[in-house]
């Protein structure tokens, strides 16, 4: 079954929305193989985030993900990576989707509550940064 990689970050932790999403997550039709709370140091945000190095955003970025607890996922389902694209919505929660997670529970573009792996090859890139292969249920 195809896995996707998922993230509730620290925004949405802190606003006390990750029973929310998780249940959004499995109304959606997802199944969790993986899912634990992380307090990600500056050093791993810089590593996780790398493909944005050169960004203007990056460093903003890797700060805010370090600055508090997340939740992150190993899901499951069919065309993983996309559902879960579709499910949480445009980065922008303007532009996002009525119904999305972003829509729902994101403040704004630069803290918009979750993160979506966006190939099949990043999913398990980020799948395998955050969790050991004995973490996740088969």
């Amino acid at each position: 079954m195809p896995r996707t990689f998922a993230m509730i970050k620290p925004d949405a932790v802190q606003a006390g929305n990750v029973g929310n999403i998780v249940a959004h997550i499995q109304t959606a039709g997802f199944r969790i193989v993986g899912m634990k709370l992380v307090q990600i140091s500056l050093q791993q945000a810089q590593r996780f985030y790398q493909v944005h190095a050169q960004r203007p955003f990056y460093g903003e970025l890797v700060e805010f993900m370090s600055s508090g607890p997340s939740v992150v996922l190993a899901l499951e389902s069919e065309n993983a990576v996309q559902k879960w694209r579709d499910t949480i919505g445009a980065t922008d929660p303007a532009e996002a989707a009525e119904g999305t997670i972003r829509k729902l529970y994101a403040e704004s573009k630069g803290r918009n509550a979750v993160h979506g792996s966006d190939s099949d090859e990043n999913a398990a890139i980020e799948i395998a940064f955050f969790f050991a292969g004995t973490e996740l249920v088969g």
